[in-house]
């Protein structure tokens, strides 16, 4: 399984979900790699379908099903929507439902 963390540089949602990310993998093994992606202009936003900071995916999937529709690529915060209202970081249900579907 690989895991990559998508990012610009200054994001405090990146900084709030890595630690937390890295404790889930460490938790379910397994994980054959963890790559940490910089995103540092728009051109790579679009060259990486970076819907902004942070994103996550699982052998190339998003974490967040619903990002296979959407082409918004740019430099840009990412909210996440929950139950609760709208958070920075994917919330660990999504995290924990796309690892365990990939390593099922």
């Amino acid at each position: 399984m690989k895991v990559e963390l998508l990012y610009f540089d200054g994001c405090p949602g990146y900084e709030d979900l890595r630690p937390h990310l890295e404790h889930l993998l460490d938790e379910r093994g397994g994980v054959e790699q963890l790559t940490v992606v910089p995103i540092n202009s728009p051109e790579e936003a679009a060259a990486h379908r970076f819907l902004g900071s942070p994103s996550v995916r699982v052998d190339g999937r998003d974490v967040e099903p619903a990002a296979a529709t959407r082409s918004d690529y740019g430099i840009k915060c990412r909210i996440y929507q929950t139950a609760d209202g709208l958070v920075r970081t994917p919330p660990s249900e999504l995290l924990v439902a796309a690892l365990d579907h990939e390593s099922g």
